[in-house]
């Protein structure tokens, strides 16, 4: 049970939006968003993580997949956005002056 839960942990560490918009490079960013087809043009820097989560949501549907078989996906990133929301306060000072000094990531 331990290892199921640090594993959990892992996962969603590694593709918290926080950890993909602040602490990586803004061009991972910007290629995940971009691979994923997402329709958000740029995500701001302030709560940048919590917008990085909704933009994945607002993505279509991957080729292959069937709307009407729901999976845990949206649920993941759903709990992903209240752990981004969490990290996103704690930096918000950071993220305030990274937002005035090099403005938003740009996506389009």
């Amino acid at each position: 049970m331990k290892i199921q839960l640090l594993l959990l942990a892992t996962l969603l560490l590694a593709g918290c939006g926080t950890v993909q918009t602040v602490v990586r490079g803004d061009d991972v960013a910007v290629k995940s968003l971009k691979e994923q087809k997402s329709y958000c043009g740029a995500v701001p820097r302030i709560y940048s993580g919590v917008t990085y989560d909704f933009c994945s949501l607002n993505a279509p549907l991957g080729t292959g997949l069937d709307p009407q078989n729901h999976t845990f996906a949206p649920a993941i990133v759903l709990i992903d956005v209240v752990i981004s929301g969490a990290f996103d306060t704690l930096l918000l000072p950071y993220t305030i002056y990274r937002q005035q000094a090099d403005g938003s990531i740009v996506i389009n």
